[in-house]
């Protein structure tokens, strides 16, 4: 399988839809199984705007689809959705381990020379 590594702006509209606990709830609704999106308004103590703009913000991060059903908006999980999240998270773990392998490195070689520099006499 071929991973394309996300941008700047993609982890930054996946992070901000993940981070509201309505749209993590509306995310986890919608893999169970499609659901208009009045239907989901039912569930929460909001008005029918704010949950259509809570499902907006997660269909501009990927996480959802909308599909018209008659007069409904029905809201299907993204199937890759957490892959991409998952994947977001191993690229921004890849490059703190790598920073974490360097400064290892470079303290390593820092006592190595200190040590170097204790037994032959030098650096005093």
């Amino acid at each position: 399988m071929v991973v394309r590594e996300l941008t700047d702006e993609a982890v930054d509209h996946l992070f901000h839809a993940l981070a509201d606990a309505t749209r993590r709830d509306i995310l986890r609704r919608s893999a169970r199984g499609e659901l208009s999106v009045s239907r989901l308004a039912e569930a929460y103590p909001m008005s029918f705007a704010a949950v259509q703009r809570h499902v907006a913000v997660l269909e501009r991060a990927g996480l959802v689809t909308k599909q018209r059903h008659g007069r409904e908006q029905l809201v299907h999980a993204a199937p890759d959705a957490v892959r991409r999240a998952h994947q977001a998270l191993d690229q921004l773990e890849a490059a703190w381990r790598g920073r974490v392998d360097r400064m290892s490195q470079l303290l390593a070689d820092d006592s190595n020379q200190a040590e170097t520099n204790a037994t032959t006499g030098h650096g005093r």
